[in-house]
């Protein structure tokens, strides 16, 4: 059972100096291998696996370094549901916090898919919708600044807008 409350209130922050675990490592690459061969979150069973292992792992206490808050911030960022996206923000932003510079962006996303999630605008500017067969960049809280994106290493909006059009060409619908 996936209890957000509980496992937020066991969350510490990550250690500097802990090693990485190499099982972590491994689960993140091999989640990073289904994006890249185009298989969605949770399109088959490795998904759901892949985070239940994770959780096992923090349960146990071996989620320590700011790296192994990133991989599990990571493969719990392509889980399905709000509590997924609001624990990976929570996990990239402590291992951005820590020193993990990719982190950052991570933390960024993670929120902003939260936000979509839950209707309400995204802050950053990283997540596109299908909107009738074009995509689209999700709406964007108009307060949130290119200077507070630069901060989490997202880029200016105008950016994330063009991005948009290149990915409608590059799917032929431009």
């Amino acid at each position: 059972m996936f209890s957000l409350p509980e496992i937020l209130a066991k969350l510490a922050d990550p250690d500097r100096e802990a090693p990485g675990d190499p099982e972590l490592r491994d689960l993140f690459e091999r989640d990073q291998d289904d994006r890249r061969d185009g298989v969605p979150g949770d399109g088959d069973e490795r998904g759901p696996a892949r985070r239940a292992r994770c959780m096992e792992k923090f349960a146990a206490g071996e989620v320590r370094s700011p790296g192994d808050y990133y991989h599990l911030a990571t493969v719990m960022q392509h889980g399905g549901l709000a509590e997924h996206y609001h624990l990976a923000f929570e996990l990239a932003r402590r291992a951005a916090d820590a020193g993990c510079r990719p982190a950052r962006r991570l933390a960024a996303s993670a929120l902003d898919r939260w936000l979509l999630h839950m209707g309400l605008p995204q802050r950053y500017g990283t997540q596109y919708v299908d909107t009738g067969g074009r995509w689209s960049l999700y709406r964007v809280d108009p307060v949130t600044t290119d200077a507070e994106r630069t901060v989490w290493d997202v880029p200016p909006l105008a950016e994330a807008l063009a991005q948009a059009e290149e990915m409608n060409h590059a799917d032929g619908l431009g």
